[in-house]
């Protein structure tokens, strides 16, 4: 039986955005390498906390390829 992938902890959520700022949220998100939705993320937490709303970090996720057992 093949192995099954925990379930992401990201909340899926479909977000209508126009297409005017969509460019601008692509544009920051390449200047900083990160992918558009994780950009999204991290404006949300900076406004909250300009409101003084804190927000848990986010899980750290192993990055990179899985090291390789040696055996």
């Amino acid at each position: 039986m093949p192995d099954k992938k925990p379930p992401d902890p990201k909340k899926a959520f479909p977000l209508r955005i126009e297409p005017a700022l969509w460019d601008q949220l692509e544009r920051c998100a390449a200047a900083e390498f990160r992918s558009v939705n994780a950009e999204i993320e991290v404006l949300l937490r900076e406004a909250l906390a300009r409101r003084g709303i804190k927000v848990a970090p986010p899980e750290k996720r192993p990055r990179g390829r899985p090291r390789k057992e040696e055996g």
